[in-house]
């Protein structure tokens, strides 16, 4: 009788649904609220068909039936017990709060079924660092990797380009470019950087410096607009080539290897996991524009990483290892179907951007082949101010992706990398700043946080897969027209998978509270604090600079307001600056068992943990030229 119910709850549900959709544009059909519950009453009757036929649902309930049936067994004696305040509402002491059902067959658990060791290395992975799949499995998960990319590699230049006074066609060749210097940095760090499967890609921490160099007075009375676009991209060059020196001395002096002494369990938690929840005005806010492409989206995404993930083909987990690819070729087919259709012909202009796969103008300004080369924009221009507002987007860079190479040796089931690799991973990425200001891409460089979470969510993480997906940018970056068939991907479709990767690399960083006593209170109140404030100050400058249209530094000195805005945007830096200072500045000497230090001090040098030259050792027996220090 439930099944025959559910069965006439669902053909109902879908035919009054559908008789909507016949005769009322899509978008329409979301707003109105009776078509809309029909919809969800329809989705909510197949998830619980679909839940009743599940082994893992059967799994997950019986505890709770089993629960409940002790609940009921209790005989009318102890009810009354209950009433009266006996033995099975215990009362008296601090534990006088704490109102339950004792029932006294049920065995006191035992201390490991309650706890769980910590463990170096996440389990469960298929491929860890340094092993492969098979080829055609690798291509496959690097075409999936160089999708994701897609999403920064288009969002930026489609945001900075249009202020700069470039056109269309402009917008196409900075996305070229920016993804084609995107393969060859993600190829250098895999290689020779910190050897963690890693994509190098375009950054948001730019974002500040660039537009306070767009809007610079000398620029603005420039009145032809392309070569307004050409003088604000040599201004931009020449700042990313100044500022990478930064990363490059921090990186390859080792300096940056001695400030990581510093660092603890304790204190990186904050860092990386504001990594990902620092950029959640990235994920729903954009999915919100376009809900009718972003929930399916994101619905769709969900149920084929986690809920289909055991199904197999040929014994490959084919939904859960490909569930971005798949999702975003039926969205993508079915946002284009609702284009073609007319649903959105009478919509808002921001609604059509957001949600039509035709209004990228990416497909027909792209040429059919062409090859990025330096300086293709002109010689680069030098301004002090503008370098100097720069460099704090190049701390902020080094910040940010230090928590994503931690987060990505998690998900990769390496080691944490010790100083050394880490300190050689970000000269590398100083290297890929200089190359993005020589070749012009408009904004800089450091680790791409959603393809680090998509190494969790397919549970691959090999090495070989990134260095291919490094292929693919730099292949389809040389062919501008097929290349730009995938950039036209609407970026509701993006928002929608960050929301759920972003959120990964943020769990990852709560994972290393395991290494530490979160039973004190000083790692109590450091962690908290250091949360609270990551993402309280950047809201704030956030907030003030959609007000008042400048941040909240707002001197006569430029590049003084560009740097203070800068850091104080970043959630990852905020972070690190208030949990490093408070983690060696309070009680730090009584507290190195607390803060995890026994378990961390062992990957602080390479030879530390024998596992380090497993992962971490240099390709072509190079170690011999460049020993780990």
């Amino acid at each position: 009788m439930l099944d025959l119910f559910l069965l006439t709850l669902v053909v109902s549900s879908l035919t009054h649904s559908l008789s909507r959709v016949a005769t009322t544009p899509f978008c329409f059909f979301f707003h109105n609220p009776f078509s809309f519950a029909s919809l969800i009453l329809c989705f909510l009757s197949l998830s619980f068909c679909f839940l009743c036929y599940s082994d893992s649902f059967f799994s997950f309930i019986s505890p709770s039936i089993y629960f409940f049936h002790s609940f009921i067994s209790i005989p009318l004696h102890s009810v009354d017990t209950t009433l009266r305040g006996g033995s099975v509402f215990e009362k008296g002491g601090c534990d006088s709060c704490e109102v339950g059902v004792s029932v006294t067959a049920m065995a006191a658990p035992k201390p490991e079924e309650i706890s769980h060791p910590p463990m170096d290395q996440i389990q469960g992975f298929e491929y860890c660092i340094d092993s492969n799949p098979s080829w055609a499995e690798a291509i496959a998960l690097g075409f999936q990797h160089y999708i994701l990319a897609l999403g920064t590699a288009v969002m930026i230049p489609s945001f900075l380009v249009p202020l700069m006074g470039g056109t269309d066609d402009d917008k196409v060749r900075v996305v070229q470019t920016l993804l084609f210097v995107e393969g060859i940095n993600t190829l250098l760090q895999t290689l020779f950087g910190t050897r963690l499967p890693t994509v190098v890609g375009g950054s948001y921490a730019f974002m500040v410096p660039v537009i306070s160099i767009i809007h610079d007075s000398s620029l603005m009375e420039i009145s032809d607009p392309h070569q307004r676009f050409l003088n604000t991209m040599r201004a931009i060059q020449g700042a990313l080539i100044v500022a990478s020196s930064i990363q490059i001395i921090l990186g390859y002096s080792q300096i940056w290897a001695i400030c990581s002494r510093f660092f603890s369990p304790l204190g990186m938690v904050p860092v990386i996991s504001l990594v990902g929840f620092g950029l959640f005005d990235r994920g729903f806010p954009v999915l919100g524009r376009c809900v009718e492409i972003g929930i399916p989206m994101l619905f769709l995404f969900i149920a084929f990483s986690q809920y289909l993930k055991h199904f197999q083909t040929k014994q490959l987990p084919v939904l859960e290892r490909f569930a971005l690819l798949i999702s975003v070729t039926v969205i993508w087919a079915y946002a284009h179907l609702l284009t073609a259709s007319g649903a959105y012909r009478h919509r808002p202009e921001t609604t059509q951007h957001n949600c039509r796969t035709d209004k990228a103008n990416l497909i027909s300004s792209a040429p059919w082949i062409k090859i990025p080369y330096p300086l293709q924009w002109g010689a680069p221009t030098f301004d002090a101010g503008h370098a100097f507002g720069m460099m704090a987007a190049v701390l902020v860079s080094l910040i940010e992706s230090t928590g994503a190479y931690k987060a990505a040796s998690r998900l990769a089931s390496a080691t944490p990398p010790p100083a050394h690799v880490l300190s050689r991973g970000i000269g590398w990425q100083g290297i890929g700043i200089l190359l993005s200001g020589l070749f012009g891409t408009s904004t800089g460089s450091t680790v791409s946080v959603e393809n680090v979470g998509l190494l969790g969510s397919t549970r691959v993480g090999s090495r070989r897969v990134i260095q291919i997906s490094a292929g693919f940018m730099i292949f389809f970056s040389i062919l501008g027209k097929f290349g730009a068939l995938f950039a036209s991907i609407p970026f509701t479709i993006f928002a929608a998978v960050y929301c759920v990767l972003f959120g990964l690399v943020a769990s990852v960083g709560l994972s290393f509270l395991q290494f530490t006593n979160m039973n004190s209170m000083r790692n109590l109140f450091i962690t908290g604090v250091a949360f609270f404030l990551g993402l309280s100050i950047p809201e704030y400058f956030r907030e003030y600079t959609s007000a008042a249209l400048h941040g909240p530094a707002h001197t006569r000195a430029g590049w003084f307001n560009d740097f203070l805005n800068t850091i104080f945007f970043s959630s990852p830096t905020v972070a690190l600056i208030v949990a490093i200072f408070l983690d060696n500045t309070l009680d730090y000497k009584d507290s190195a068992r607390d803060r995890g230090m026994p378990w961390w001090v062992k990957f602080r040098t390479f030879k530390g943990d024998s596992r380090n030259e497993e992962f971490y050792t240099l390709p072509f027996n190079l170690n011999r030229f460049f020993p780990p220090s």
